[in-house]
């Protein structure tokens, strides 16, 4: 599970740079993580310990594994969360990705995450319930609130935009 050990930082780099803010304001996040604003409007997360640990930036899909999957749910805070489970040789999976990909590069107040279930991540998997794959799990305040199973694009955004406007 999430050991607040990890410093995490979530940041927005595509974004244009007239949205360039000089106001930096903090504030207290659920695990007593510290909250600021970044240089160009992106939210930086990083844990109340110092220590170095995995990062995600928003604007791009991240990867992760059995270990950093649950500390960057968990720092996403209230933003959705949504991870896509795949395997190499799963040719839907590789028709999902590119769409994926250019999902994060739009939808700025999203986590994309992609998780390979392996072997070395079969135990999140299953703890995920993963059955089939592609399976796209939306999370929000570290709970799966949504999941789409099968190369199924307009259900994935459909479902992303429920839990956007939640």
């Amino acid at each position: 599970m999430c050991s607040a050990k990890h410093s995490i930082a979530l940041s927005s780099s595509s974004l244009a740079p007239y949205s360039k803010s000089t106001v930096s304001s903090s504030s207290r996040g659920s695990l007593g993580e510290k909250r600021s604003r970044g240089a160009y409007g992106g939210t930086v997360v990083r844990s109340s310990l110092d220590t170095v640990g995995p990062t995600v930036k928003v604007g791009q899909v991240t990867e992760v594994n059995k270990d950093t999957f649950w500390p960057l749910v968990k720092a996403a805070g209230d933003k959705a969360v949504v991870v896509d489970m795949y395997t190499q040789w799963c040719g839907p999976c590789k028709v999902m990705a590119p769409k994926f990909q250019q999902l994060s590069e739009k939808l700025l107040d999203v986590v994309f995450l992609k998780l390979d279930c392996n072997q070395e991540n079969k135990p999140l998997a299953k703890e995920l319930g993963i059955k089939v794959v592609p399976t796209f799990k939306i999370l929000k305040d570290s709970k799966i609130v949504k999941e789409v199973t099968g190369a199924k694009f307009d259900d994935l955004v459909l479902a992303i935009e429920t839990v956007r406007s939640s």
